[in-house]
């Protein structure tokens, strides 16, 4: 019995080790209480994963501070920006409203803005 709850706290410790927290700019999203927040995605240069750009209203100086990032302070990667809605949904967040910025003279991608519900 006391082999089974050994590996049981084994696993569970290797288990929480590897869960990684997300955060902008240090501030964790479960920390994060506002009703809109604002997401982006950018594409990755070489992949087609994409990074997201979120922002919610703190004072940024820099536009790579906005990225969604893991404990080791790297940028996470999506699949796509409905991938990043989808997540932001077990944050409480549902999507308000889609629209488009305009990235230079041909093209646009959208942005999404999403609400608390």
């Amino acid at each position: 019995m006391k082999k089974i709850i050994l590996a049981a706290a084994f696993v569970a410790c290797f288990g929480l080790s590897r869960a990684k927290a997300q955060n902008v700019n240090g501030v964790k999203l479960t920390d994060i209480h506002v009703d809109y927040i604002q997401i982006r995605a950018t594409k990755s240069f070489l992949a087609d994963k994409q990074w997201i750009a979120l922002e919610y209203g703190q004072k940024v100086g820099d536009y790579s501070e906005q990225y969604i990032r893991d404990d080791n302070d790297k940028k996470l990667e999506f699949n796509s920006a409905i991938d990043a809605v989808n997540k932001m949904k077990a944050y409480g967040y549902a999507l308000f409203s889609v629209y488009t910025e305009q990235v230079d003279q041909s093209s646009n991608r959208p942005v999404y803005v999403l609400k608390r519900k």
